[in-house]
């Protein structure tokens, strides 16, 4: 029995003192792009979450969603700092107007945290969020015909 002060004998630690990422039997590596897309799913389930992303990000993928093949990124709006064991979420959300701002704040960080920590294993840390937007229904512009302007 170690006494005050002793180390410990080495050897194995309990699984339960290593991160599900990290067991003594190998480790598991989670790719940023995997984190990106599971917060950027998740944030955009949220109630009153309009968009992610700045509105210059949002006419770019107006612009690609015409080209035929293409697809609008799902982490698009949100960057991520992630370690071996732990991660950090930053996300740009454009918010529907009328909706509680501190709620929809609340709730997204409630699901960012849920769906990466379930999904990775990583433990997140923080979760930022800028409101870069308010979406106010009927004030987007009506997509232009390019087709007119090349005849």
């Amino acid at each position: 029995m170690p006494t005050e002060g002793s180390a410990a004998a080495p050897g194995p630690q309990p699984e339960a003192a290593l991160s599900p990422l990290v067991t003594d039997r190998g480790s598991t590596t989670v790719e940023e792009i995997v984190v990106r897309k599971l917060a950027g799913l998740a944030a955009r389930r949220v109630s009153g979450v309009h968009a992610l992303g700045s509105a210059a990000r949002r006419s770019f993928e107006a612009i690609s969603e015409r080209i035929p093949g293409s697809r609008t990124q799902a982490g698009g709006g949100v960057a991520v700092e992630k370690g071996d064991r732990q991660a950090a979420v930053d996300l740009i959300v454009i918010v529907e107007f009328g909706a509680p701002i501190v709620e929809v704040a609340r709730n997204i960080r409630r699901e960012v945290v849920r769906a990466v920590e379930q999904g990775t294993g990583l433990q997140v840390l923080e979760v930022n969020i800028l409101v870069a937007d308010v979406h106010i229904p009927g004030d987007e512009e009506p997509p232009r015909d390019a087709d007119r302007a090349l005849r």
